[in-house]
């Protein structure tokens, strides 16, 4: 396991029963640090990695000016003296630049991305104008200005401009800005090692026969996917029978090889359930029991430098605790910068009678919209926290604050899209 700073022994540590959603997100984001190793790479491997160096432009980008269009280059001030008639004075093409000046009263024949030629300032679009059959005499049109159709030298980029920062997950547009910029390779934080497993001795996975009481393990799917959107390298320990002997010698081989581990099931307080005791006996456990609806088991701990991130056993819990808590603490640990979702205020289509206070809810969500192009949320129609089926409906996900005791139609509402936390739309 690669380590470039140590984690604290009580980094979740809290003195409260239940904790809150605000709370228990500060205290991740407060207390976290980055744990993931450096590396160099080629810029083809680059997106979606956590940039670890800061980077500069060296140069204009573009170097030089050039044409935005393929048309005709002239000095704007010779326009009145010409009538708009110029001779044709050479071709320049994209890769091949004039080698001599403009001459006075004269223009050139130039294609989208060639370097403009000296004394050159204004470029007329080629269908804005009439050329002689033999193409040696173009008329250009009255009312361009002076600039037009030319793309400045450092119009995107100057030498010395910051491009981009330490702790930045880099996008296709990013990695495209770096390479305007010549550069070959980046230095990143290396992909957090993620030992994921489920728990419990009704689940098997896909492939198996089934038994009455038995249930097929989505959720590993399910958050093995959400690991591989976070950049993580998951390694699959399988699924753990109800055996602490088992769980206990899983666990500490897990922690002497990952940054984090990841389980799901077994994480509450059942004669069967196992993992929190193996936790509390192995490593510390700093966080369990959420007042966050669905979710409340959530638990998080470490086991000497590993972290530890327990997720319920329904599947929509497991996915929104996913999103709400591991999410971030995994971007946080691999050096990203943490990631705030943007909240959208929408108009509830749907009323809740009565809410229990003191626990912050998230609803699935789901966006409609009206005859005028206006939108509101609705919530899917069944609350069950194993209804795979809801979070396929949904277009994300609906916060309501602990104070609210009650919910009515037309109310604001936040929604936090699914787009938030770099999942594709179902459209």
């Amino acid at each position: 396991m690669s380590s470039a700073r140590r984690l604290l022994d009580d980094c979740f540590l809290h003195d409260k029963d239940r904790l809150r959603h605000d709370d228990a997100l500060a205290l991740l984001k407060d207390r976290l640090v980055p744990v993931a190793g450096l590396e160099t790479i080629g810029l083809g491997e680059a997106c979606g990695r956590v940039l670890a160096k800061a980077v500069s432009a060296p140069r204009d980008v573009p170097l030089t000016d050039n044409s935005a269009v393929d048309g005709y280059a002239f000095r704007h001030e010779d326009f009145e003296r010409t009538g708009g008639l110029f001779p044709v004075e050479d071709r320049v093409a994209a890769g091949h630049p004039m080698a001599d000046p403009l001459p006075a009263g004269a223009a050139v024949r130039i294609f989208t991305g060639a370097v403009m030629p000296e004394g050159a300032d204004t470029i007329a679009m080629q269908e804005d104008c009439d050329v002689d059959e033999d193409g040696a005499r173009v008329r250009i049109p009255a009312g361009l200005k002076s600039g037009a159709n030319r793309r400045r030298a450092g119009e995107d980029l100057r030498a010395g401009d910051p491009v981009t920062e330490p702790g930045f997950r880099l996008r296709p547009q990013d990695v495209a800005a770096l390479a305007s910029l010549g550069t070959e390779t980046v230095e990143v934080f290396r992909r957090l090692k993620v030992a994921l497993l489920s728990n419990g001795d009704e689940i098997v996975r896909p492939g198996s026969a089934i038994r009455p009481g038995q249930v097929y393990d989505s959720n590993h799917f399910l958050v093995s996917d959400l690991l591989a959107l976070c950049g993580a390298d998951v390694s699959d320990l399988g699924v753990l029978a109800d055996d602490e002997t088992a769980i206990r010698a899983t666990l500490a081989d897990a922690a002497a090889t990952h940054d984090v581990i990841v389980s799901t099931g077994g994480a509450s307080r059942g004669e069967e359930d196992h993992i929190i005791p193996v936790l509390d006996d192995l490593g510390t456990r700093h966080m369990w029991q959420i007042a966050v609806k669905p979710g409340r088991p959530m638990t998080m701990g470490q086991i000497g430098q590993t972290v530890f991130a327990g997720l319920p056993g329904n599947p929509v819990a497991a996915m929104v605790c996913f999103l709400l808590y591991v999410r971030p603490m995994l971007f946080r640990l691999s050096g990203a910068a943490w990631p705030e979702p943007v909240r959208y205020p929408l108009p509830a289509r749907f009323s809740i009678a009565r809410k229990k206070p003191d626990r912050r809810e998230f609803v699935r969500g789901i966006l409609v919209r009206d005859d005028h192009g206006a939108l509101s949320v609705d919530k899917f129609d069944r609350d069950g926290s194993g209804l795979i089926s809801g979070l396929r409906a949904a277009d994300g996900l609906i916060e309501i604050a602990e104070e609210a005791t009650a919910l009515a139609e037309g109310e604001t509402v936040a929604f936090i899209p699914f787009a938030e936390f770099g999942i594709g739309t179902r459209r």
